[in-house]
């Protein structure tokens, strides 16, 4: 893993928590995207190398629905940079980690993406990311 990406928040309304964010960061989000396969609409917040993605679900069947449901707003995944996300996900498979897909999917900001359920990683939904030119 190079590093990390984005530090993904769960909220109930984009528009209402990009101003907050803006405020917070003192900045506008650089990026906002629908994710229609996913049920999602995002806004990505560049801070340095990192990035903060809202994320808000479309309707019912978004999983970050069911989380705001479960857990309200707040801190939903940390991904992490990676080179080959294929590589990766099977060093981790291999690892005793529990992917949440057998194979990477494109993402927002068009990146390859894979996620690795929570109850094997301590609590944490991680997700790995792949740049596109891979």
């Amino acid at each position: 893993m190079k590093k990390i990406d984005h530090i993904g928040v769960a909220v109930k309304n984009l528009e209402q928590s990009d101003n907050l964010f803006s405020k917070l960061f003192n900045k506008d989000p650089f990026h906002r995207e629908s994710l229609d396969s996913q049920h999602l609409n995002v806004s990505f917040f560049e801070l340095g190398d990192t990035k903060v993605e809202l994320l808000e679900p479309q309707s019912e069947e978004s999983a970050i629905h069911k989380f705001l449901l479960l857990k309200g707003e707040g801190i939903h995944h940390v991904a992490f940079e990676v080179e080959d996300i294929h590589a990766e996900m099977e060093r981790l498979k291999n690892e005793g980690f529990q992917p949440l897909t057998e194979t990477p999917y494109v993402g927002a900001l068009n990146k390859l993406v894979c996620f690795f359920h929570p109850k094997s990683t301590n609590g944490v939904l991680v997700e790995l990311c792949q740049k596109e030119d891979h």
